[in-house]
């Protein structure tokens, strides 16, 4: 009986885990509204270049991401491009859609680890960097 409320209290954490993956993911390909405000920064090219120099806070693993979202992939990560909720409400509001995320990969992290870029817009034209797993964001520009 022992073994069986285990069992079944198990079967309860990987559902209870699997639905909150499903809240917080969405596909990719999403559309971004129409109606999305404009920014300052104006619009970035899928083709930008990122060889420019790259804010000091961005770890060196952050260029190969940032290549893979310019060029539109690949990702080494299934979760990369997903809809990113901005549940914490630490960005600045906008319809669901409008971020998404992607995976900075952390030497010798057995997991995909804490650190993310978030764009917003497609193609975007905002990007945020978070190395503690969304409890703070930095923004940043890529410029052309």
């Amino acid at each position: 009986m022992r073994r069986l409320n285990h069992v079944i209290l198990l079967a309860a954490l990987v559902f209870a885990v699997m639905l909150w993956q499903r809240h917080t993911a969405a596909p990719a390909g999403m559309p971004n509204p129409t109606s999305t405000p404009p920014t300052s920064q104006g619009t970035t090219p899928a083709s930008q270049d990122t060889s420019a120099a790259l804010p000091d806070f961005l770890p060196p693993e952050a260029r190969t991401t940032l290549d893979a979202i310019t060029r539109g992939g690949p990702f080494e990560h299934s979760q990369d491009g997903v809809v990113f909720g901005n549940y914490e409400g630490l960005l600045p509001q906008q319809p669901r859609g409008y971020y998404h995320e992607y995976t900075v990969e952390t030497p010798g992290a057995r997991t995909r680890g804490t650190r993310r870029i978030i764009t917003g817009g497609t193609p975007p034209v905002v990007w945020y960097y978070t190395d503690d797993h969304y409890r703070s964001f930095r923004r940043f520009e890529m410029n052309r």
